[in-house]
């Protein structure tokens, strides 16, 4: 395990100058299996004086520099992969084979992608044939803030970290507190991949300390945050005394419309996908619209999928969900699936309290409701635990309706035969991202929403764009 005692800081890892500590939770067992130190003020600004001192000679190296040092950190990353996976399993609770599986992965994926697109892309090209004197220079945006959360740990970090490097950034990261094991990890992947002292840093802390000196900090240039919509409010508020770039992933509540005529594994493979990472994901399809002539079955099948999904302990191998990643977490998704009750849903299945045989861990019970209306609780708020809303429509304009009807715009699903009435459907909805009869978006496809689900996109190309400001030169001589 890393030193959690420590900060990484201008190259070297180094004592907290301020603050305090707050112990590390294996959700499994409601056991602190470690304590993380947590900056203050002084922490804080040693780590952004050291990006700021950073940033010139950075953003002045040749691409081809930066991005072999990308390819150094996949290396080194891959190599690392048993003790990223031991650590996210342990301190957010998934389960070690899909820790290793996806949570691991999506981390090795993202950087991967993120080479195959810094390869191809021009920091330097022209306006057009119309002003052969002009030039089209993309430069580094400076000193970067990330704060990332708990539930994808190095699905985030990568997203933010690697294209910021690419782009000629530097940068302090505070991951979330909640799971600061991976993130220690990963900084000392970075040192050992010859990172430049102050080009990356990283802080432990919460919100309300490190993450709130971050975004009102003057010396920060950039805020990308993914989190809460709530928090991510409170950044933007904050950076805008400064007028510093804010890039926000938040939260999602995706409607997953199920037509009549989709495929025969459409509401089992959507349950599923609800129930992921037991539910503790942004684009999760939490919302399952589906089409009145398909509906009792569909309610019958996410049934038996709920009724024979397993929960266990995060250190047991196998196929299952794991706990909630806190107690403040369990307490929340207790109190909307007793909404959903108050409110009249009908209980298919699951239900408040733990499950049968676990009566420690903060395990949830795989919850699906039926005859929800989409102005019940549990229709218009994240829950981030496994709990399926279930939701009938009548037909194609009722089920876009219901669809668009909610504060956010992350992800939603379509499941049609009907490729033509998919692409209709597809081309309505408001949201940043649809993904349509199970499959996934490909390598490089941007990530983020619309509305409360935050700005900006993460991932390929659209990801180093985000990192980088345009700046427009006329009378360019001849090279």
């Amino acid at each position: 395990m890393p030193d959690t005692e420590k900060f990484f800081i201008d190259g070297a890892w180094v004592a907290p100058r301020s603050g305090s500590r707050l112990p590390v939770f294996d959700p499994s067992t409601e056991e602190a299996f470690t304590e993380v130190a947590l900056g203050g003020q002084a922490d804080t600004d040693a780590a952004v004086a050291a990006a700021r001192a950073a940033f010139d000679g950075w953003a002045a190296t040749d691409p081809a520099e930066r991005l072999a040092l990308v390819e150094r950190i996949l290396a080194i990353y891959n190599d690392r992969a048993e003790d990223l996976a031991q650590a996210m399993s342990r301190e957010m609770g998934a389960p070690i084979a899909y820790s290793r599986s996806s949570q691991v992965t999506a981390g090795s994926w993202h950087i991967a992608n993120f080479i195959t697109a810094a390869r191809g892309f021009r920091f330097e090209r022209p306006l057009g044939d119309h002003a052969p004197n002009d030039r089209i220079l993309m430069d580094p945006v400076g000193v970067c803030a990330l704060i990332t959360p708990w539930n994808w740990p190095m699905n985030q970090i990568t997203l933010k970290v690697i294209p910021a490097l690419l782009a000629g950034c530097t940068m302090v990261l505070k991951p979330s507190e909640i799971s600061p094991v991976s993130a220690l990890i990963f900084a000392e992947i970075l040192e050992a991949a010859g990172v430049p002292a102050g080009v990356f840093n990283l802080v432990n802390g919460d919100g309300a300390g490190v993450g709130s000196q971050l975004s009102a900090h003057p010396d920060v240039d950039m805020v990308s945050f993914t989190g809460s919509t709530r928090a991510g409010i409170a950044i933007s508020k904050a950076a805008a005394d400064t007028l510093k770039r804010v890039h926000l992933e938040l939260g999602g509540k995706g409607a997953n419309i199920v037509f009549a005529d989709a495929d025969e594994k459409a509401v089992k493979r959507g349950t599923i996908h609800c129930f992921n990472n037991t539910g503790q994901s942004c684009n999760a399809p939490t919302r399952m619209l589906v089409e009145r002539a398909i509906y009792d079955d569909a309610v019958e099948i996410a049934r038996e999928v709920a009724e024979n999904t397993r929960v266990a302990a995060a250190s047991e191998d196998g196929r299952h969900i794991g706990p909630v990643v806190s107690a403040a977490q369990f307490d929340k998704v207790q109190g909307l699936i007793q909404k959903g009750i108050d409110e009249g849903a009908r209980l298919v299945a699951g239900g408040v309290g733990r499950p049968e045989g676990l009566n420690r861990g903060w395990f949830v019970r795989p919850t699906v409701f039926a005859d929800v209306t989409n102005d019940m609780t549990i229709a218009r708020e994240e829950i981030f635990g496994p709990v399926l809303s279930i939701i009938p429509f009548e037909g194609e304009a009722e089920a876009i309706r219901i669809a668009n009807d909610t504060p956010y715009g992350l992800t939603n699903y379509v499941q049609s035969q009907d490729g033509a009435k998919r692409n209709r459907v597809a081309r309505r909805l408001r949201s940043g991202m649809v993904e349509m009869n199970g499959t996934s978006r490909g390598a490089g496809s941007p990530f983020g929403g619309v509305k409360a689900s935050g700005n900006g996109r993460e991932g390929g190309v659209w990801g180093l764009e985000d990192f980088l400001e345009v700046k427009a030169v006329s009378g360019w001589a001849p090279e």
